[in-house]
């Protein structure tokens, strides 16, 4: 429980320090100069470095270990939040973003190393919809929270008071935080129960970077085609984490703080489909024996209900539009089980470097969403092609789970 609890905060961290500038965005906007074009690329700029380090992120978790890796990674995020407090302009909003994506890129290839190595194959996916819940449980719950923060303290304190508690955090996890056979607290017959059921991880000799690997890794259809899927499911929560608020506001026509309240329902939707995409997978193959049948069907839902967002675009009431809003945060939800499948997938050497390229991939939509979006925005002066934009990009992914992922299973990596 101590190494799940801890691997939530850090994720709730995690992506709360990401997208604190969504929420920073309609006050720092006005007092910054930035437009709708410009803020879609600063919305952009994390997720550059975020996907240009996950591969050498991965490769630094397979050489130091979960424990390191993730103290150093939680240190450098937090004092990169901090410092956007301080943002004077673009350039300097663009560098701390930037230094931000380098730092959390471990985060999630770490949160899978742990998993393999922590939990039997037939509790990880309910492993994993716990921890991941703090990727929205932070604006799910505190979203009023923060409102209030900008409105009272103004942006820049939002950013101060994230990045301190980030620090803290990190001190906490150096501390508590050891592998299974170095803990105190776990005895042989749990370690065995572990082992039986896939865990403990790799126990060989650290495999080195070599960028082959990163090709041998692509041509197994499995982890192709997660890829894909999680490429499409980031696309809907990328849309959450930067241009929600802004949505909201604009589009919509709502008052800032009752933008904080609303903007509440559709993070409890995913949290609930988290959770939900979770147990129903361990619930299918305990009941049937199928990896395959247990990991891609609540994933392949979940995408399928993420492409209703575009539903928004049809109707004028703001309660129905975060109803359908919710429904397919709901649904993006269900695909974060991607890094349970993922984790199965893996070869047991590799599993850093696995989660690297597959983070990669899926933090493209980081890239390209946010531009997109803002390029829509400013063209159109509407949010009706971004909505557009986000469905059809669901659908894709449900169409890569169904022709490309295939049978989930470990695969094999072997050196030349």
């Amino acid at each position: 429980m101590t190494v799940l609890a801890l691997i939530s905060v850090g994720t709730m961290l995690n992506y709360l320090d990401r997208a604190v500038l969504g929420v920073a965005a309609p006050s720092m906007t006005q007092e910054l100069g930035l437009d709708a074009v410009v803020m879609g690329i600063v919305f952009s700029a994390f997720s550059w470095t975020y996907a240009a380090a996950q591969i050498p992120g991965g490769a630094f978790l397979d050489r130091v270990g979960a424990r390191l890796a993730y103290f150093w990674s939680v240190s450098i995020w937090s004092l990169f939040t901090l410092l956007q407090g301080f943002a004077a302009g673009l350039a300097s909003l663009l560098t701390f973003r930037l230094g931000l994506g380098v730092a959390e890129a471990p985060c999630f290839p770490s949160n899978s190393r742990i998993l393999s190595t922590w939990f039997p194959q037939q509790e990880r996916a309910r492993a994993t919809g716990v921890y991941s819940i703090g990727q929205y449980f932070g604006l799910a719950f505190l979203s009023p929270v923060l409102f209030f923060v900008v409105q009272t303290m103004g942006w820049r304190a939002l950013f101060i008071i994230a990045g301190l508690a980030g620090i803290v955090f990190a001190g906490i996890w150096l501390r508590l935080y050891r592998e299974p056979h170095e803990s105190k607290s776990v005895n042989q017959a749990e370690l065995d129960y572990i082992e039986a059921g896939g865990g403990l991880g790799y126990k060989g000799p650290a495999t080195p970077f070599a960028w082959r690997n990163i090709g041998k890794l692509l041509r197994h259809r499995q982890i192709l085609g997660a890829s894909i899927g999680q490429f499409a499911g980031n696309s809907t929560l990328v849309f959450f984490l930067t241009w929600f608020p802004t949505y909201l506001a604009t589009e919509r026509q709502m008052e800032f703080l009752k933008v904080g309240f609303y903007a509440v329902l559709p993070f409890i939707a995913a949290s609930i489909g988290v959770l939900s995409g979770g147990w129903i997978s361990d619930m299918i193959i305990k009941k049937t024996g199928s990896a395959t049948l247990g990991r891609k069907l609540p994933i392949l839902t979940g995408l399928l209900l993420a492409s209703t967002i575009v539903g928004a675009n049809f109707v004028d009431s703001n309660d129905v539009v975060i109803a359908i809003l919710s429904v397919a945060f709901f649904g993006q939800g269900m695909v974060n089980l991607g890094w349970t499948l993922i984790t199965d997938v893996a070869p047991k050497n590799l599993i850093g470097l696995t989660g690297g390229v597959f983070n990669l991939c899926a933090n493209l939509a980081g890239i390209v969403t946010p531009i997109v979006i803002g390029v829509i925005v400013g063209s159109t002066g509407s949010f009706f092609g971004a909505l557009a934009y986000i469905g059809v990009i669901a659908a894709i992914g449900a169409l890569s789970y169904i022709f490309i992922v295939g049978e989930v299973r470990r695969v094999e990596v072997h050196e030349d």
